[in-house]
Formats: C-alpha cells, sequence, structure tokens
C-alpha cells in the first residue's frame, strides 16, 4: 500500500487473535502496522508480531526489491511491534538500530543483547536524514510504555505515531474507526491521560498531513476529528451526553430497578440510555461507555458484605485508569444489611472530580412503593438538565437562574445574521429585581460587542466548574468575524433564537437589552430577561477558580518581558507599552505582570 511516493505500508493482518492483550475481544482481529521510507537510505518503522516474520519480511523485499534497508526504527518495545528485530538484524546485517535508551534496554532484557555496535540512541529532538527526508524524534514516556518515541517526516508531512491513533481490527475489515479506537485507547492507553495531553502539545506544533499508527488504518483525512478524540479522551471529558446503568442482578431485582430507571430517563428525554449486564457484557465496552458518557449509575446487590465480584473488577477498571469529571447514582440491593453503596463510593473516594446524586437507591429485596418512588426521583435528578433544554418540559421563568450570577465567567452568545457568535465575558451583574435587570459589559474591540448593539439581544450562559480549557480557548482568544465558533454543533436555541451552550454550564438567560451605556473602551448594556432556565445544580465557574485549576501555567522559561495574567500571552520586551492590548484575551496593560 501506497501512503505517499516515498512511504510504503509492509504490515500484516492477523485473523487469528482472540484476545488481544490476552483480555480485549478482536472480532475483526488486529494490524500489525511497520511502514518503509524509501529514500537514500532506507529506513523500515517498526517490526511485527512474532507469528508473521516471513510474511513481514516479504513484505520488505517486495517492496525494496534489490535495495536493502539501513535503518531499522523502532517506537516501541511491546512484543507484538518488536518481536522481529533480531531476524531482521539477521537478514540485514549492515543495517542499524534507532531507538531510545530505554528501549535498547528492554531489548536486553528480550533478546539478552542491547546491539552496542549497531545501534543508534535518539532522544527528543534527534533527527536522522534519509536523503530528502529528514526524521525527527520527540519522546512519548508512558504512551503507554517508557520507551516510546514518535516520528515526523518534515518531507511529507507524517507522523508515525506508534501506538497513538490506533485501533483494534484488522485493516481489510471495515468498521466504525472511533468505537473500537474510544475501546483501544481507554483500555489500553487510558491511566495515562496526561501524558497524552503532553504529546499532544507537542504535536500541535507540527505540520501534520498524514498519521500512520502502529494499529489501525492510516490517517489521510479530517485529522481534526481524531486529534479532537484524543484531546477529549487524555483529558477526560464528556465526549458523548447520555446516562450509562452497569448493573449485577442475582435473581433479577436489582435488574428490575435498573430497567424502571431506564424507562423513566429515556421518558424524560435522556438523548441516549446505555445499560451493561456486567456479568454478561464484553468488560471493556462497558468500561468504554463509562467513559464516554457524563454520567454513570453504579447498580449492585450487598455479596458477602461487600459487592457483587464482576462490579468490584468493573469499578477497579475504571479507577485504574483515572476515571473523573462525571456525575455518579447508587442503585444498592440487600435482604437484610444493604450496604453496596458505601462499599462502592469507597472504592471512587480518590477519583477527582466527581459529583454524586442526592438521590440513592435502596431497595430491601425487591422492589416496592418506597424503593419505586426513590427510583422517580433518581430519574428526575440525572434528567433534569435534559428537562430544562426541551421546550415542552423546560420552566423558563425560573428566576433562580439569576442566583448563579457572581464574579463568575460566562460565554455570551449571540448572532449576526449569518452566523452563530459566542465570546467569554467576566462582567455580568444583577441591578434590579422589580423588574429584573441585568447588566453585561463587552469591550467594543470584541465583535460580539458590534453584533449585540445592532440586534439588541443575546444569552448568558453561566459555565461551571468542570468546563475545560478549551471553551476558554474556542470562545476567548479567537473573534467570531473571522471563524465560525459553533462549526460543526449541532445547536441548542431558546426562544429569542440565539444558540444556548448544551454543556458546561448551570444555567442561561436571554436578554433583550433595554438601554447603553458608553463606557469608553467598553460598552454597558442593561437588559430585562425574557428567559432563564436552570440546567443544573452544578457549581459555577468563579475567575478564582479559573485561574487556578482551568488557565494552563504560562510558558516563561527563559524568557524577558510580560505575561498577561487572563490568558498566559507572553510580551517579550521591555518596557510594556502603556496602551497595549493583549492580541489574545483584548486586555491591557494593566493585566499584565513582569517575569520574574
Amino acid at each position: 500500500m501506497k501512503i505517499t511516493n516515498d512511504i510504503k505500508y509492509i504490515g500484516v493482518n492477523d485473523h487469528k487473535v482472540d484476545l488481544f492483550e490476552g483480555q480485549y475481544v478482536v472480532p475483526n482481529g488486529m494490524s500489525y502496522n511497520s511502514y518503509a521510507i524509501i529514500d537514500d537510505k532506507i529506513a523500515i518503522m517498526d517490526t511485527v508480531d512474532a507469528n508473521f516474520t516471513h510474511e513481514w519480511l516479504d513484505n520488505i523485499q517486495n517492496t525494496l526489491g534489490a535495495r536493502k534497508p539501513d535503518y531499522l526504527i523502532v517506537q516501541h518495545m511491546e512484543p507484538d511491534h518488536s518481536a522481529n528485530i533480531v531476524n531482521f538484524l539477521k537478514l540485514y546485517p549492515n543495517a542499524k538500530v534507532v531507538s531510545s535508551q530505554k528501549a535498547f534496554q528492554m531489548m536486553k532484557n528480550f533478546f539478552g543483547t542491547d546491539f552496542e555496535d549497531r545501534r543508534i540512541i535518539v532522544g527528543e529532538g534527534s533527527t536522522l536524514s534519509l536523503g530528502k527526508h529528514n526524521l525527527t524524534f520527540v519522546t512519548a514516556p508512558m504512551v503507554h510504555w517508557p520507551e516510546v518515541i514518535v516520528t515526523y517526516d518534515a518531507t511529507d508531512k507524517v507522523l508515525f505515531s506508534a501506538d497513538g491513533f490506533g485501533k483494534f481490527g484488522a485493516l481489510d475489515v471495515e468498521e466504525d474507526w472511533a468505537c473500537e479506537a474510544r475501546r483501544y485507547y481507554i483500555g489500553i492507553v487510558g491511566k495515562y491521560g496526561a501524558q497524552v495531553q503532553s504529546l499532544l502539545k507537542k504535536a500541535s506544533g507540527l505540520d501534520i498531513s498524514i498519521i500512520c499508527p502502529l494499529h489501525g488504518p492510516v490517517l489521510n483525512e479530517n485529522l481534526g476529528y481524531y486529534i479532537n478524540l484524543y484531546d477529549i479522551w487524555s483529558s477526560y471529558q464528556v465526549e458523548s451526553e447520555g446516562i450509562v446503568i452497569a448493573y449485577t442482578s442475582v435473581y433479577s431485582n436489582t435488574k428490575k430497578a435498573v430497567m424502571l430507571l431506564a424507562e423513566k430517563l429515556k421518558a424524560n428525554g435522556c438523548p441516549k440510555v446505555v445499560v451493561n449486564d456486567l456479568a454478561r457484557c464484553d468488560m471493556a465496552e462497558a468500561v468504554e461507555d463509562a467513559f464516554r458518557y457524563g454520567k454513570l449509575v453504579l447498580a449492585t446487590t450487598t455479596y458477602n458484605a461487600d459487592i457483587f465480584p464482576f462490579m468490584r473488577e468493573f469499578i477497579e477498571h475504571l479507577t485504574e485508569r483515572n476515571y473523573q469529571n462525571r456525575t455518579i447514582a447508587f442503585i444498592e440491593n440487600g435482604s437484610w444489611a444493604p450496604m453496596a453503596t458505601k462499599v462502592m463510593k469507597g472504592m471512587l473516594e480518590n477519583s477527582k472530580n466527581l459529583t454524586y446524586t442526592d438521590a440513592t437507591v435502596k431497595i430491601m429485596s425487591a422492589l416496592n412503593e418506597d424503593s419505586s418512588s426513590q427510583i422517580e426521583s433518581l430519574a428526575d435528578e440525572l434528567s433534569r438538565e435534559y428537562l430544562a433544554r426541551r421546550d415542552d418540559t423546560a420552566n423558563k421563568s425560573d428566576m433562580s437562574a439569576l442566583f448563579n450570577i457572581g464574579y463568575g465567567l460566562y460565554v455570551v452568545t449571540s448572532n449576526d445574521g449569518k452566523k452563530d457568535n459566542g465570546l467569554i465575558v467576566n462582567t455580568v451583574t444583577q441591578v434590579t429585581n422589580m423588574p429584573n435587570r441585568v447588566a453585561v459589559t463587552i469591550n467594543k474591540e470584541n465583535y460580539s460587542h458590534h453584533i449585540i448593539k445592532q440586534t439588541g439581544k443575546m444569552n448568558v450562559n453561566t459555565l461551571t466548574i468542570d468546563a475545560p480549557f478549551q471553551v476558554f480557548e474556542k470562545f476567548g482568544f479567537q473573534s467570531g468575524r473571522n471563524v465560525d465558533k459553533f462549526e460543526g454543533c449541532e445547536p441548542l436555541r431558546s426562544d429569542n433564537g440565539l444558540i444556548f451552550l448544551p454543556r458546561n454550564i448551570n444555567s442561561f438567560m436571554s436578554l433583550k437589552v433595554e438601554q447603553y451605556i458608553d463606557m469608553e473602551t467598553h460598552g454597558m448594556f442593561i437588559c430585562s430577561v425574557t428567559e432563564a432556565r436552570v440546567i443544573s445544580d452544578r457549581e459555577t465557574m468563579t475567575y478564582a477558580y479559573y485561574h487556578a485549576n482551568v488557565k494552563p501555567k504560562p510558558q516563561v522559561d527563559g524568557k524577558k518581558g510580560y505575561v498577561c495574567k487572563i490568558c498566559g500571552y507572553v510580551y517579550e520586551g521591555d518596557p510594556l507599552p502603556e496602551d497595549f492590548i493583549c492580541p489574545l484575551c483584548k486586555h491591557g496593560a494593566v493585566d499584565f505582570e513582569k517575569i520574574q
């Protein structure tokens, strides 16, 4: 298979494997990918599984013809990629091995030698010239082994991504990429989100047109889609709206409760309800679902003063992979001393940013009127935001939305007649309550100021503490005049026709401008409230919380000048002009501090 004029695919498909890494069911097999870069010098990228030695060596010889490879680049030492290093070097005695220091230490463990006379050790930023192709190596420790490197070919703009962007399934089978890539990522790499985030930041500085992983298809179109999913997965964000119910049931009484809850959630407009019987489903898929969706209900029996074994295994899979940033609910069953909720909550106590529902369901052997009522309450609590989003079930006069106003952070949405727009503001204030009036102050340089002054309407979305930094990048660091900030999203709209955000908010208000006050650099809009919805009871994102927990630390090492306290933009130079305006967040010189 031709990747580019000079890069060829020489990997293999495995339809004999039934369990990858001894635990993941792979009904459509696996691919073990290897590539040849053909230039003045020839580099082979990784080997394949031991069961495909001759097929792989045949692929090399058929691709190169009479030519011989000069280098074997080893990016990852798991045996499904490294098993044929010795066989390759026997066949090509003049070739050298290129890899990281840690990889050569592992070769000593696997093969009894670290090929000291034939090795080239590379690290962060090391380069290798093949002729017109210049390779740059980037370290990727713990993605997902400590020795991993990835390789960038600047000539063809190709990233050889090791296990990154891989998936289950052989290449001769057509299937949805995201489903099997998600299960692969969460099962195998999920614990190492921080390390993947670090690698994504390194990759963001590269001009990439093609991604060549060690498993799964070569990616050469719509790379933003794949990179965005990896960003979501590795930062433990919610990928899809929905609720997962994971349960075990001995005599079907817990199952009946689960099915009743699922029925009520669907009736309340939950966009997706996934029910997994942990004793019968693929455990890896159940774990995948828990990471994909934002809410998880754990339902099980008390069993030997503990919980049912399949539930214990499931929760251990979650905590091992740093499960976080989700809403959790519990259903427990017990005939004389129910304690499953206590055990499950204890297992999750070290997980970050979990929100527990107020409602918990306790079943004494079988459903009765009391426990059925508890299920009703739990369904209503879990569905609150879905009910609030729907026109037919929303309370559109819930003025308690005003109680969520503080010195917080908000996304103000508007529309210029052609496209929707949004920006971050931190100046929203209730000024009167009879009638309700709200003041919103916006910098005149922002395009939203121009739109709202013309249209006289806006929506104010109150952000919650689970809002990731990407929200602030999207709405705060670019202009809606130049980009469509809602491109690709399916909008939710209030009665005034403007967008309100589908997640990361606890309420929104639709405002009609009644008065405008010119404040020189800014404009203040005094508005009446035409609609107000409370979406959830999650905590409002305050200005202080954003700075302490969300905003990345600015990269100021070795730099001299001033850093913006709002967004981290670095102005290199001294002095900082008094009239300087931050190009990212539009704040003035007063919000800059000198780099110490």
